[in-house]
């Protein structure tokens, strides 16, 4: 990873998904945002390994409205039971 991804500039970190709902992906941060995007808009659909990878900038807020939409769900659940405790009583 530090071969391919370094060829675009400084990187500071690689992590590597170890879970199995994180296995295959990684998360790569450099120094300077103008090394990303190079890194972006050059290996995006690069072969390594007879796998294609996909680069793409790391998206906070879409973490934040899947957390939201965790709460949300845990919400109804708790709902779910008061109304189910109620009409039993």
């Amino acid at each position: 990873m530090y071969e391919i991804f370094g060829k675009y500039g400084s990187l500071r970190q690689i992590r590597l998904g170890s879970s199995n709902d994180t296995r295959g992906t990684a998360f790569v941060i450099f120094d300077d945002i103008y090394d990303a995007k190079s890194a972006v808009d050059h290996l995006s659909g690069f072969n390594v390994g007879g796998r294609y990878i996909v680069v793409l900038y790391y998206q906070p807020k879409k973490n934040v409205n899947r957390l939201g939409m965790e709460v949300k769900k845990a919400q109804i659940e708790d709902l779910k039971k008061e109304v189910e405790a109620s009409a039993t009583n």
